[in-house]
C-alpha cells in the first residue's frame, strides 16, 4: 500500500476528551473517529487490525469444531421477556418500538436469539454437540461510555454457544473453547492471564475471564506465585484461617472514643493493631432487605462475594438514613450487639478464631472493647467477604502467595447449564425417547477491545508498538527526500515489491515529507519493522533496518533486510 494513496490522518496533538493511552493513540494513529458517544467509525488503519484480529479468531474457532453463523442485532422483546431478562437488564439494553408498536431490542448479547433457534431446529441427542458463533456487531447503552474501544456502546464481539446433551459434555466444549481462547490470545503475543470469575448478568455456574496485563487495566487480578490459580478480585477466594483453641480473656467493655468514627482513627485512639478491630458494614438489596456484615478492621468488603452469599441480584450500601432505620444505631459506630431483631448478621471467614476485639458499640461515641463472636455477640452464618490482598495464602496449594495484576478483559467464557434453555423449553429426545433440556455454554471476545488493550500493553512515548500479528502492516518501507535524491524512490519501490511478493504486507512511505515527519508517523502508527532507504546508504548498497519494539537498528545490504525481515514476520505468525 502506498502512504500518499491511502488515508491515514495522523494528529500531532492528543484530543482533549481521550482518557487512556488506547484511546490517544488509535486517534492520533488515525485508527478510528468519534461519531457519538460511545460510538466510532472505524478508520481503514484501525479495520485492518480488527480484521486480523478476527481472522485469528475465526481460524481457531474453526479450529475447536464451531460453527460460524449471523444473527440480527434487532432482537423481538418477547425472548427477553421469556428469559425473564427484558426488565433485569437494566438501562443498558436499548429498547425502541416499531411502526406496529412492537417493542424490540439492540442486542447486547444473543442467548435468547440463539436459544429461540436451537429449540426450534435441534429434537435428538444425535444432533449434538454442537457449538455456534459469530463475529458481529452488539449495543450496550452504557451510562457512561469511555475510553474509546475499551468501554464503548456500540461494539464488535465474537460470541459463541455451545449445546450437549449432559453436564459432562458441556464441560468438554467448556474445555475446548477455554483452549481455544489460550491459542487465540498467544498467538496475538499478548502477556494475559485467564483467571476465574464472577458469571454477572449473563449468568451460569462457572466462567473464566482472559486478561491482558496492563498497568492501566480496569480490573485487578490476583494469581498465585507458585500455582496456576488465578482469579478476578470479585471471585478470588481467600484460604480459611486455623480457628483458635481458647476463647477471649478480657471483659467486655464500653469505651468512649469521641470523633473516633473510622477503623484507623479508633485503632490509633486505643492503642490496639487495627487487625483486633472488626467493622460492620450495612447493605441493601434495593428491595427493602439489608444485611449487616461484619469485617476485620484491615479487610475491605467485597460486594460481589456478599451479594453471592445473600442470594440477591443486585447489591448496593446502605445509606445513612437507612442503615438508622434498620439498626438504630448511627453510621460510624455500628455493631452487632443489641442488633435489631430480624437483621441478618453475616461475618466474614477471617473473624473465625478473633478474640477480645473493639466494635462499634451502637452509640455515639462509643466502642466496645474485649468483644468476642459467640460469647458477646452472634454472627448467623459466616463466608468468604472480603477482597483478596498481595501476600495473601493461596486457597489452592501450600506455598504459594497471591500476587495483585492490573487487567483488562477481552474474553469471558461461562458455563451456563439449562439456565436459558429451562426457560425457553430448548430441549431433544435422548436414546430411549425420553425428553432432556439442553445444556448450554457461551463465550465472548471482544474484537475492538482486545486491539485496545494490545495497545494499552504495548506502547511508549513515541506511540504504538504493535505485535507482528496484530499490527495493520508488518513492515514499512521509507523513502528518504525521493523528490530531491535521484533513484532513492525508484529503489524504495522496488525493495517494496519484493517484500509484497514475498507475501508480507507493506505500507510504502512515498510521501514528499521531511524524514523527521515520517519517522514519527511510522513510530506512532506502531508498524513493527521499517525500512529506510536513502542515498547515502545506497551508495553502498546498504539499508536501514529498524525493529519497532527493540529499538535496534541495523545498516544491512537491501537483500540481506529484506530477507531478515521475512524472517522475523514469519517467526512471529507461526504458532504450532
Amino acid at each position: 500500500m502506498f502512504y500518499s494513496r491511502y488515508f491515514i490522518p495522523t494528529l500531532k496533538e492528543t484530543p482533549s476528551d481521550a482518557e487512556v493511552i488506547s484511546h490517544q493513540l488509535m486517534l492520533r494513529a488515525g485508527m478510528i473517529r468519534k461519531l457519538s458517544a460511545g460510538i466510532y467509525n472505524y478508520l481503514p488503519l484501525g479495520l485492518r487490525s480488527i480484521r486480523k484480529f478476527e481472522n485469528i479468531v475465526r481460524e481457531e474457532m474453526n479450529k475447536a469444531d464451531a460453527i460460524e453463523m449471523l444473527m440480527p442485532s434487532v432482537q423481538p422483546a418477547e425472548l427477553w421477556q421469556e428469559s425473564g431478562r427484558w426488565q433485569f437488564y437494566g438501562k443498558e439494553l436499548l429498547r425502541f418500538k416499531d411502526r406496529k408498536d412492537n417493542e424490540f431490542c439492540m442486542g447486547p448479547t444473543h442467548e435468547e436469539v440463539i436459544t429461540d433457534m436451537v429449540r426450534r431446529e435441534i429434537k435428538s441427542y444425535r444432533q449434538m454437540p454442537l457449538n455456534f458463533y459469530q463475529i458481529q456487531t452488539k449495543f450496550r447503552d452504557e451510562i457512561r461510555p469511555r475510553f474509546g474501544l475499551m468501554r464503548g456502546r456500540e461494539f464488535i464481539m465474537k460470541d459463541a454457544y455451545s449445546f450437549d446433551v449432559d453436564s459432562a459434555a458441556a464441560d468438554l466444549s467448556y474445555e475446548k473453547m477455554y483452549n481455544a481462547y489460550v491459542r487465540i490470545f498467544e498467538r496475538c503475543g499478548l502477556k494475559f492471564r485467564a483467571v476465574e470469575a464472577d458469571t454477572g448478568t449473563i449468568g451460569g455456574s462457572a466462567s473464566h475471564e482472559f486478561m491482558v496485563l496492563a498497568e492501566s487495566g480496569e480490573d485487578a487480578i490476583v494469581s498465585c506465585n507458585a500455582c496456576h490459580y488465578a482469579a478476578n478480585v470479585e471471585k478470588a477466594e481467600v484460604r480459611v484461617p486455623a480457628v483458635a483453641t481458647s476463647g477471649g480473656k478480657l471483659p467486655l467493655e464500653k469505651i468512649a472514643t469521641p470523633d473516633k468514627k473510622t477503623i484507623m482513627d479508633v485503632a490509633a485512639f486505643l492503642d490496639m493493631p487495627v487487625e483486633s478491630t472488626i467493622k460492620t458494614l450495612v447493605c441493601s438489596n434495593g428491595e427493602g432487605a439489608f444485611v449487616m456484615a461484619l469485617l476485620r478492621g484491615d479487610h475491605e468488603l467485597n460486594e460481589i462475594k456478599l451479594k453471592n452469599a445473600m442470594g440477591w441480584d443486585e447489591i448496593r450500601m446502605a445509606t445513612d438514613e437507612e442503615i438508622l432505620a434498620a439498626t438504630g444505631a448511627p453510621v460510624g459506630f455500628l455493631g452487632p450487639i443489641g442488633v435489631k431483631v430480624g437483621l441478618p448478621v453475616i461475618g466474614d471467614l477471617a473473624l473465625n478464631g478473633m478474640v477480645d476485639c473493639v466494635i462499634g458499640a451502637n452509640q455515639i461515641d462509643m466502642h466496645y472493647t474485649g468483644a468476642n463472636p459467640g460469647r458477646d455477640f452472634v454472627i448467623g452464618r459466616s463466608a468468604d467477604l472480603r477482597n483478596v490482598v498481595a501476600g495473601d495464602a493461596c486457597p489452592r496449594c501450600e506455598t504459594g502467595k497471591m500476587e495483585m495484576w492490573r487487567g483488562i478483559e477481552v474474553g469471558h467464557v461461562f458455563k451456563l447449564g439449562t439456565k436459558y434453555s429451562e426457560k425457553l423449553g430448548a430441549t431433544y429426545l435422548d436414546a430411549d425417547g425420553k425428553e432432556n433440556t439442553i445444556f448450554m455454554g457461551c463465550y465472548g471476545i471482544g474484537i475492538g477491545r482486545t486491539v485496545a488493550a494490545s495497545i494499552e500493553q504495548n506502547h511508549d512515548e513515541n506511540g504504538i508498538i504493535f505485535p507482528i500479528p496484530l499490527a495493520p502492516f508488518h513492515c514499512s518501507v521509507v523513502a528518504l527526500n525521493p523528490g530531491k535524491e535521484t533513484g532513492v524512490l525508484a529503489e524504495a519501490e522496488e525493495i517494496y515489491f519484493k517484500l509484497e511478493q514475498l507475501g508480507l504486507e507493506v505500507l510504502f512511505d512515498d510521501r514528499d515529507e521531511r524524514p523527521g515527519v515520517k519517522f514519527k508517523d511510522n513510530d506512532l502508527i506502531g508498524i513493527p519493522l521499517r525500512i529506510v532507504v536513502g542515498s547515502k546508504g545506497l551508495a553502498e548498497g546498504k539499508v536501514e533496518l529498524k525493529n519497532r519494539k527493540t529499538g535496534e537498528m541495523l545498516l544491512l545490504p537491501i537483500e540481506e533486510a529484506i530477507s531478515q525481515v521475512k524472517q522475523i514476520v514469519d517467526m512471529a505468525l507461526a504458532y504450532e
